[in-house]
Order: structure tokens, then C-alpha cells, then sequence
């Protein structure tokens, strides 16, 4: 109590000074007392939040402003030092990013399988033209674990973890990817929009994860299997490469695991007929488990079903890899027959 007295001490002696001074103020300036009140009194919270609130977001641009019938009307353009602003933030945003991706291997690192690998075979399209340093185009189709769901942010969706890995191994290069992922599609859904969202992107290489949802809504594995041939028969006919992604190991899929087996099998079986590449998601997610002891809850969010961003870190990793290694192959000279053009993990 005895600290608190020297303030009040020290209040009543402003209050007192306050109150001379208005007395001694002329009547004739009440604008001037209004404005040393207001300047007096100190802004409580709700000042701040609605100071707050009526300021303009320093990190966006300039919008356009509506009239009274709420049309746009134009106004000045951003000055260049703000634009030279964003673009600082972006740069910062990404070298963050990466940071990230490096964290989260720290913590637990990403390791390619022990054994099982096959023949990893090319990507001769997608992979010539990096090697020349042309752009390239990659979509990835496929519904919420493409989509990202689990994910803490989205730029740690697979598809985003894909692309940063691909820059950073070719800075030069002019690399898009396209996530068109969608959460509970499966072949059915994803025939209905292959051609506007994927083939009309004018794709170098097609990533295609497909099966999961088949699975869990009980859908026959042939009738899947068989739309995911002809799918693949139209990508192919572009020119693009095409990598299918088979479903993932986790306790929504492995309990059901006739269900889960058959369609594993048979995605690898039109990946060989169509002689494109398959990553098997469901055989390295299962190595996560058996046989580098990693506990499912390591990589499969509290749904059970759905990858978190170690998991998805480490699928868009090993994926990577084996573009970066395709890539190399064609640089070298190595021609793999389509025959063996099978796409496995490292």
C-alpha cells in the first residue's frame, strides 16, 4: 500500500494543475479546452480496438473504393516502395517455409525404404524438360489427403512441399504446381472433372492419388481400377507423364483391409498395363510403422485416416527424390524402356 501513495500524492497534484489551468483559460476557447481534455485522457481499450479497426491492412494494396451505389471507383495505384514491401514479405514468407521443411525433418527424419524398392524406371517428359530448363507444369489430382487436409497450414500440403523441394534443387527453373485436390472425391468424381481441371492445364506430369475414399464408401475395386485406366489412357494422350498415388496406411484403411488390399493391387496393375509410374503410399506409410517404429499417431492426425505435416513433409520428399533422380537419368543419357517405366520410392 505504502508504494501506491506517491502516485496518488502525484495524481492529485495533476488533477489539481488541470483544474487551475481551466479556470485561467478564456471562456472564448472551447475548442481549445475540448482538445487538451481530450489530450489528458488517457484511451482505454475500446479506443484502441476501434482506432484499430479503422485502419487500412498495411499489408494489402490499396482497394478499390465503392460510391454510394457500391460500384468500384478507381484510385491511385500502390506506391512502389509498398509494392517493394510485399515483396520482401514474400521472400521472408518462403525462406520460412523452407525452414519449416528443414524443422520437421530435424525432429524426426525422413527415410527412404529399407527394402521392397523397385525398379524406379523415368518420367521422360516431365524430366527432359527440366533438364533443359524449361517450365513445367504438374498437377496434382486427387481428393483431401491431395487437398491437404490434416495440414497445420496450407503451404504444408503435399503439392506446396513438392514444389518447394523442386525449386530449390532447379532455382532456375519456371515450376508450377497445381493442387486440385478435393476433399471426398473419388474416381467417379474425379472423371467428371479431369479434363477442365487437369488436361486443360496442358500438364507435363500428372499425380494422380486415387482409391481412399473408394475404399471407405465400399465402391467395387474393379469399376475404380477401371475408370482409373481410362483416365489415365486420356492424360496419357496429352504427352504427360503420370505417377498414381495408391492409398494410404492408416487405421480408417486398414480396417479394411480386403477392401484396402484388392485396391492397392489393382492400381498397380493399370499403373504396369499403362506402363506409367505408382507410389505406393500405402507400403511406405505401413514401413513407417513396422519397420522404423514409428507410432501411426506420428503421421495420421486424431481422425485416423488423414496425414499430418510430417507425414505429408515425407510423402512430397520421397516423391521429389525419385523426380530429381528421373531427372538426373535423362541428363546422363539413360533410356529406361516403358516396358519397366515403374515409379518406386528410392
Amino acid at each position: 500500500m505504502s508504494l501506491a501513495r506517491p502516485f496518488f500524492r502525484t495524481t492529485s497534484l495533476a488533477v489539481c494543475a488541470a483544474a487551475a489551468l481551466t479556470l485561467l483559460s478564456p471562456a472564448s476557447t472551447p475548442p481549445a479546452r475540448a482538445q487538451a481534455a481530450q489530450a489528458a485522457r488517457q484511451p482505454t481499450q475500446s479506443d484502441v480496438a476501434k482506432s484499430d479497426s479503422a485502419k487500412p491492412d498495411s499489408t494489402q494494396p490499396p482497394a478499390a473504393q465503392t460510391n454510394g451505389t457500391g460500384n468500384g471507383a478507381a484510385v491511385d495505384q500502390p506506391d512502389p516502395s509498398q509494392q517493394k514491401s510485399l515483396t520482401t514479405k514474400a521472400v521472408e514468407k518462403a525462406k520460412q517455409a523452407a525452414k519449416s521443411a528443414g524443422d520437421i525433418f530435424g525432429r524426426v527424419p525422413c527415410l527412404p525404404p529399407k527394402g521392397g524398392a523397385k525398379s524406379m524406371g523415368s518420367l521422360p517428359h516431365v524430366a527432359g524438360k527440366l533438364a533443359a530448363g524449361q517450365p513445367v507444369v504438374i498437377v496434382a489430382f486427387g481428393s483431401s489427403s491431395t487437398q491437404g487436409y490434416g495440414t497445420s497450414s496450407p503451404e504444408y500440403a503435399y503439392p506446396n512441399r513438392l514444389a518447394a523441394q523442386l525449386r530449390r534443387q532447379y532455382p532456375g527453373a519456371d515450376i508450377t504446381v497445381l493442387n486440385r485436390g478435393r476433399g471426398g472425391d473419388d474416381a467417379p468424381e474425379m472423371m467428371k472433372r479431369l479434363q477442365a481441371e487437369v488436361i486443360d492445364a496442358k500438364p507435363d506430369l500428372v499425380i494422380w492419388q486415387v482409391g481412399t475414399n473408394a475404399v471407405l464408401r465400399n465402391l467395387d475395386p474393379a469399376e475404380t481400377a477401371k475408370m482409373v485406366e481410362e483416365g489415365v489412357a486420356r492424360i496419357q494422350a496429352t504427352g504427360a507423364d503420370v505417377v498414381l498415388v495408391d492409398p494410404q496406411y492408416s487405421p480408417r484403411v486398414t480396417e479394411r483391409a480386403e477392401s484396402a488390399s484388392k485396391m492397392v493391387g489393382l492400381l498397380g496393375k493399370v499403373a504396369a498395363l499403362r506402363h506409367v509410374g505408382i507410389f505406393p503410399r500405402f507400403e511406405v506409410m505401413r514401413e513407417w510403422h513396422e519397420k522404423q517404429a514409428l507410432p501411426v499417431e506420428s503421421f495420421v492426425i486424431a481422425d485416423g485416416l488423414h496425414m499430418n505435416d510430417w507425414g505429408y513433409a515425407c510423402f512430397a520428399q520421397l516423391l521429389g527424390d525419385d523426380i530429381i533422380k528421373s531427372v538426373g537419368q535423362i541428363k546422363l543419357g539413360v533410356n529406361v524402356p516403358a516396358a519397366v517405366q515403374r515409379y518406386r520410392p528410392m
